[in-house]
């Protein structure tokens, strides 16, 4: 479900926002939160493909997430756009405490309450040592309003983690942090935005084009 790129304007900032490449992880529906996991062999491919879609543009500057499915899925795309992947820790997914590494049938299973509210999507809930949701769109909404005010009038690029898009596409369209979740967050997907500085409009979601049924949603809608 894509929609369509607006007219060009050097007013704003042009976001190029990109979810990492799939993870052994992500087709076990493990939650990975802030721990390090790398691309598997799909990812790997996906990452190789994004860059040649994107060889063409005139991207300015390539940010990623500092964990290795981020900087991994930006590499080649920085080697063939001739820049440097600037990593930002600022644009990990949200930390899930002690949630990190279990399946989500797992959490389901034996920690039931826990999965109640961050399946309801409670703003204020954070999981044991971990963050909330209200905390966690604050920090990526923050970060991305602030690449962007170092970018003014540029093409940027951002590779992050679902969670990380999810924030931007409502703080974008006025969606609410409680409302499930329609729109797709898939594995190696060009995302695009604009910024003013101050305020995101989207402006195109979901190009898979290129990846020819190679993405995995970030979380499928099965019951665990």
């Amino acid at each position: 479900m894509s929609q369509s790129p607006g007219p060009h304007s050097l007013a704003y900032t042009h976001l190029i926002v990109i979810r990492h490449g799939e993870t052994a992880w992500n087709r076990e529906r493990r939650l990975q939160g802030q721990l390090d996991i790398p691309l598997n062999e799909t990812g790997r491919a996906q990452a190789r493909a994004l860059a040649t879609a994107l060889a063409g543009e005139p991207i300015d500057a390539v940010y990623a997430s500092d964990l290795s499915r981020a900087m991994e899925t930006a590499a080649p795309l920085a080697e063939v756009l001739g820049l440097q992947v600037r990593p930002d820790a600022r644009l990990r997914e949200r930390s899930y405490g002690t949630l990190q590494g279990k399946t989500y049938a797992e959490v389901a299973e034996h920690l039931p309450e826990d999965f109640a509210r961050w399946q309801a999507r409670v703003p204020d809930y954070a999981p044991p040592e971990g963050e909330s949701l209200l905390g966690f769109h604050e920090r990526a909404v923050e970060v991305v309003l602030a690449l962007s005010r170092r970018h003014p009038g540029e093409r940027i690029a951002l590779v992050a983690h679902g969670g990380v898009l999810d924030c931007l596409y409502r703080e974008a369209t006025g969606m609410t942090l409680e409302a499930p979740r329609q729109h797709e967050l898939l594995n190696a997907s060009v995302n695009r935005l604009r910024s003013d500085s101050s305020h995101l409009t989207l402006a195109q979601w979901g190009d898979v084009s290129h990846l020819e049924n190679l993405s995995l949603d970030e979380v499928d809608r099965r019951v665990p």
